[in-house]
This record gives structure tokens, C-alpha cells and sequence, in this order.
């Protein structure tokens, strides 16, 4: 039997970007261990099909539109998540994207142009300023319970740079910051801010099978561990930095990558 400081049953808990990828597998395990979960995402391309299968499987979900970069619809998901609920518990801010570009055209006969102002702006907007979006929202509800529990998904790239992802990489590292600040000034509060760096975690639903064979093959002799990351187990670590079994953890990043980081 599970202690039960790993219970999330009954928590309630806001995903963001979290309708496919990494944040559709942690919505998958908190839900099916009793946690009452509200995705959002931009659009609802993936949110509907999501709804349903969670429905399917007995383990509703609530699904809100919203753009994580914008404090209007911060304002609304949080407005609609009290409603529904009177509290939140935990809050993942989980939506992330790169763009694969050079600072500068490193070759004259490269066809890949330098990553643009507004591309750069993009990515630090959507892996870091939705972070501090998401945690400024929730922010004052947590202080005034005097509890609650932040978990912001960074990367391996926040400590390993990769050539042409130098934005995406910036906007990682400074996510680990961010948390370690929130989690120092919210602390005395009872809130506890932590970080998931995932690795490599292909999505089967968005890859076909030979760039996923491809990949499996590549992780054998790139990734120390030998493979690639199953979707699941990234949610089976949010389970425990949502439960109480995590309480006395704050201000952590833990990288979830099979070794890749520390070589």
C-alpha cells in the first residue's frame, strides 16, 4: 500500500500546454491517482480528444482555452478554477516550445536564417514569462492559504546549451532561478517551489514511427541510461512533488533526463 503522504486524491491542480507531450503525461498520472486537474492550452486541437479519453478512463479532467503568456487569461483560469473548486492546491507551469536557430548566420551559405527579435522574444515568453505568469496568478491565493505547491518544468538544456537553441536554453536556466527565488521568498509561507528538467521524452501521438524509431535508436549511444523517457515517468515524479511526501523539498530542480546532463 502507498503511504499516504503520496496521496494526491482529491488536490486540485492547474496544468498549462499540458493537452499533449510531457504535461498530458502528468495530467494522465494525477488523475488517475484522485487529483481534480484543469488543463489549458492555446487552442483546443488536443484539449477535446484529451477531455474524452480521461473521461473514457473515469478520471475527468476540466479544460480551459487560454494563452499562459497573458494575465487576462491567467486571471480567468484562476477565476474559473475557484469557482469550480474554492481552492487550488498545486500549480505546474508546464507549456514550453523552441526554435531551432543560430544567433548570427554562421555560414554565408547557410539557408537557415538567425533567429529573429520577435522568435526570441517567443521562446523566453513561452517557457519563461509563462512560469512567472502562471506563479504571479496563483501567487496571492497561496499566501493567503498559507500553503500550495509550484512546479515549473525547465529542461536538460538549462544545463546543457545546445547550438542553435540559445533562447531556449536562457529561458530554461533562468526558470531554475526563478524557482529558487520563489521558492526562498514564498518559503516562510508554507509554499514549496520546485523544478522538473526533462530530457529526452518523445511523444509517440505527434512523431511518426520512423522519427520515433529514429530517436530510440539515437538514445542507445547518446543517453547514458541507454533510452529514451516514457512520458509517464515525468508524471510520476510531479505525483511526488505534489503530495506531501515532497513538503520539506523546495527550491530543487531535478533533472529527468537517464544521466544525459551529467556526463
Amino acid at each position: 500500500m502507498m503511504p499516504i503522504e503520496y496521496s494526491v486524491e482529491g488536490k486540485t491542480v492547474i496544468i498549462t500546454g499540458a493537452a499533449r507531450g510531457i504535461g498530458k503525461g502528468i495530467t494522465r498520472v494525477l488523475s488517475e491517482m484522485g487529483a481534480k486537474v484543469m488543463v489549458t492550452a492555446l487552442t483546443d486541437r488536443y484539449l477535446d480528444s484529451l477531455a474524452k479519453e480521461m473521461s473514457d478512463l473515469c478520471h475527468p479532467i476540466d479544460t480551459v482555452v487560454a494563452d499562459a503568456t497573458k494575465q487576462e487569461d491567467w486571471q480567468r483560469t484562476v477565476d474559473l478554477a475557484l469557482s469550480l473548486w474554492g481552492r487550488i492546491d498545486v500549480l505546474i507551469n508546464n507549456l514550453g516550445d523552441a526554435i531551432s536557430k543560430p544567433l548570427v548566420p554562421l555560414e554565408q551559405t547557410s539557408t537557415q536564417g538567425p533567429i529573429t527579435d520577435q522568435e526570441w522574444r517567443s521562446v523566453i515568453d513561452v517557457n519563461l514569462t509563462e512560469a512567472f505568469m502562471g506563479c504571479r496568478a496563483v501567487g496571492s491565493h497561496f499566501l493567503e492559504r498559507r500553503c500550495g505547491k509550484v512546479i515549473n518544468i525547465s529542461g536538460v538544456a538549462a544545463r546543457r546549451g545546445t547550438p542553435g537553441l540559445a533562447a531556449y536554453s536562457a529561458a530554461k536556466a533562468a526558470v531554475v532561478r526563478l524557482t529558487q527565488a520563489l521558492a526562498s521568498e514564498w518559503a516562510p509561507y508554507g509554499i514549496t517551489v520546485n523544478a522538473i528538467a526533462p530530457g529526452n521524452f518523445p511523444d509517440p501521438e505527434n512523431m511518426n514511427p520512423e522519427e520515433l524509431n529514429l530517436d530510440k535508436e539515437q538514445a542507445k549511444t547518446s543517453i547514458p541510461i541507454g533510452r529514451v523517457g516514457d512520458l509517464r515517468e515525468v508524471g510520476l515524479l510531479a505525483l511526488y512533488l505534489a503530495s506531501d511526501a515532497s513538503n520539506y523539498m523546495t527550491g530543487e530542480t531535478i533533472y529527468l533526463d537517464g544521466g544525459l546532463s551529467s556526463c
